[in-house]
């Protein structure tokens, strides 16, 4: 695997727009931004109140509480090190702790830890850090540890109580562990999750029973194959039909898309590369749809920058659409762009949300894109109010946003 990718991928982050009124933090409905800060150390997680106007959007800080457990304070920027779940009448954050090897448990309305939960005893997690994702319908949680290259599965409980069910090996052709996961809820699969390696392959797995079980399509990607880029974030449109594969690369931006419809991955097709079809960005890592799928958010990870491609859902057809300038303090105050959320719930999403990396030199921060799409035109413009600044994270990595997408 090249270097770069292992030094540019750091800490975890994943921010949270979330739709009802968290308890002790608000009075009425509020948006918030949730941050698993991924300390060396005594971990925390940091919670951020959007506000603002429609064409103005900003984030403010609202409480830090601590994890009970200690992060890992480097890692993959296609893992996701935090997931949250509605689970009957309780939202539950689920944040990892990479250096205890543990999963977090929170209750979002209180901001109150439930515990701290293990895998097994085999499940180790490493340097690239461990991966969240949950199942479909909420009912199973699921961590990747890169140490031990296993998944371990767990039962999500009312309270956002956890119980460990078992744990699958899960390793690429090349010696990888798992990256990016994401989990769709689809025919002729049921429940699938595709997972890519970081090692140039990908795999698909059925998830309907709760345990991950490979559907037997373990193979390398074209991208890897013809231009040596490894797929390492994941999406999955709403319909279980395409999976969608962000491609780790410090010179081009590289995406590849995969048809699942028959029960296993597809050869990819790949756009973008040294072509530089999908727009002059660099490194294309952290892949995000809007909820439309009209469009495919790309974090141009080693450029600072955000490229929107327009997506065919029909199709999987993907063409260049727009890219934002680099945002502020690029190359000066942080270092590396890197996942990416949306804020609305229809249409293009309507704001970004974008973890900016400060690689460990200084405070990390959150920048705020606005999407214009009209007449199959975008453009991207960095929000007056960007960027948000994080002290609490010397590194962020991942992202994601609450209202959810309705997939």
């Amino acid at each position: 695997m090249k270097s770069d990718f292992r030094v540019f991928a750091m800490v975890s982050f994943m921010a949270v727009i979330w739709g009802l009124c968290p308890g002790s933090l608000c009075a009425a409905a509020k948006h918030y931004v949730v941050i698993n800060n991924d300390v060396n150390g005594s971990n925390t997680v940091t919670f951020y109140q959007a506000s603002g106007t429609a064409s103005a959007p900003k984030l403010a800080h609202a409480k830090t509480v601590k994890t009970g457990g200690t992060g890992l304070g480097g890692g993959y920027f296609g893992i996701a090190r935090q997931v949250l779940v509605k689970k009957g009448n309780d939202e539950c954050v689920f944040s990892a702790d990479g250096g205890s090897n543990d999963i977090a448990a929170i209750i979002f309305k209180t901001q109150k830890i439930v515990g701290n939960y293990k895998g097994s005893s085999t499940d180790v997690d490493g340097a690239g850090g461990m991966g969240l994702a949950v199942n479909p319908n909420g009912k199973y949680l699921y961590a990747a540890f890169s140490g031990s290259s296993t998944i371990a599965t767990f039962t999500i409980h009312s309270g956002c109580r956890l119980t460990f069910v078992s744990d699958v090996a899960a390793a690429g052709l090349n010696g990888g562990f798992p990256h990016g996961m994401a989990s769709r809820q689809a025919a002729p699969l049921s429940d699938v999750m595709v997972v890519a390696y970081g090692d140039g392959s990908i795999e698909s797995f059925s998830i309907s029973g709760g345990a991950p079980v490979s559907n037997n399509d373990l193979q390398i990607s074209t991208g890897y194959s013809n231009d040596s880029v490894f797929p390492d974030g994941v999406d999955v449109t709403k319909d279980g039909h395409y999976a969608i594969f962000g491609d780790a690369s410090a010179d081009f931006s590289e995406v590849e898309v995969s048809d699942i419809s028959s029960g296993k991955l597809a050869t990819t097709v790949t756009y973008g590369g040294t072509d530089g079809s999908l727009g002059k960005g660099l490194a294309a890592n952290n892949v995000w749809l809007s909820p439309d799928e009209s469009l495919l958010y790309i974090s141009d990870n080693l450029s600072g920058q955000v490229t929107a491609a327009l997506f065919d859902k029909n199709t999987g057809t993907l063409q260049f659409g727009c890219i934002s300038k680099a945002l502020r303090g690029y190359g000066t105050t942080w270092a590396y762009s890197s996942a990416i959320a949306v804020e609305g719930t229809s249409g293009s999403g309507s704001v970004l949300w974008v973890a900016e990396d400060a690689r460990g030199s200084g405070a990390s921060s959150i920048g705020i894109v606005d999407v214009n799409l009209k007449g199959g035109k975008c453009t991207l413009t960095e929000a007056k109010h960007s960027p948000a600044s994080d002290p609490n994270s010397l590194n962020l990595c991942w992202l994601n946003a609450f209202p959810q997408r309705p997939f």
